[in-house]
C-alpha cells in the first residue's frame, strides 16, 4: 500500500497538534497554519454547537477540528462542521470536504482573512449549501448561502440579538444569536 503525499503531510500536521496543544493546524495556500485557541473562541464553538445540534435531522451530527483536505495546498479544520452520522462513526482524523453539509466558522484575529474571504470560495465550490462566519470580535454573524463555483451569491450580516433563522437542505436551523459569546473589546452592538 502506498501513502500519497497528502496523507504523509496530514499525518505531519497530526503530530504538529500533539505537540502544540491548544493550536488549530490548517493547510492554507500551500502553508502550514497554526492558530491559537483563544478563551472566546472555544466558547462560541461549545455555544453553537449546543444550539445547532439538537435541531439536526436524524443521521447527522457536528464535528470540529477534524480535517478535510480540499486539495495539496489546502486542508481545512472547520470550527464546525456537519456531517451524515455514519461517515462520523469511521472516526477517522480527516475526512472528504463533499461530506460537508453545513459549515461555521469562528473568527480570530488571526483567520480574518481567510474566514471571509478564502474559505467561502473553497467551501461554494465543493456546494456546501450554507457557511456561517461567527465573530465574536464584532460581535455578529455572516451568514452565506447559495453556492457558486466562484463563492456564495447570497450573503447577510446580523448583529448578534435577534434570532438568525438558517433554511438549510438539513431544515430550518434557529440561532439565539444573543446568547454567543462577544469579546468585550468588541464594537458596541446597541
Amino acid at each position: 500500500m502506498t501513502v500519497s503525499g497528502i496523507d504523509r503531510l496530514h499525518s505531519q500536521l497530526s503530530k504538529l497538534e500533539d505537540m502544540f496543544p491548544g493550536y488549530v493546524t490548517e493547510i492554507v495556500e500551500g502553508s502550514i497554519v497554526m492558530n491559537p485557541v483563544r478563551p472566546f473562541h472555544g466558547r462560541t464553538i461549545q455555544s453553537f454547537w449546543g444550539i445547532v445540534e439538537p435541531q439536526l435531522p436524524t443521521g447527522w451530527v457536528v464535528v470540529t477540528d477534524v480535517a478535510f483536505p480540499f486539495d495539496d495546498a489546502h486542508e481545512f479544520c472547520p470550527d464546525l462542521a456537519v456531517i451524515p452520522a455514519e461517515a462520523e462513526a469511521e472516526n477517522h482524523s480527516s475526512y472528504a470536504p463533499d461530506l460537508i453539509e453545513f459549515v461555521a466558522e469562528v473568527v480570530s484575529p488571526e483567520s480574518i482573512r481567510r474566514d471571509y474571504e478564502l474559505k467561502p470560495r473553497w467551501y461554494a465550490s465543493r456546494g456546501i449549501a450554507n457557511y456561517l462566519v461567527l465573530d465574536p470580535l464584532q460581535g455578529h454573524v455572516v451568514t452565506m448561502w447559495n453556492p457558486s463555483p466562484d463563492g456564495y451569491l447570497g450573503r447577510d450580516t446580523v448583529r448578534y440579538g435577534p434570532e438568525l433563522t438558517v433554511h438549510s437542505p438539513l431544515g430550518k436551523l434557529v440561532i439565539p444569536t444573543g446568547t454567543l459569546p462577544v469579546d468585550p473589546k468588541a464594537p458596541d452592538r446597541s
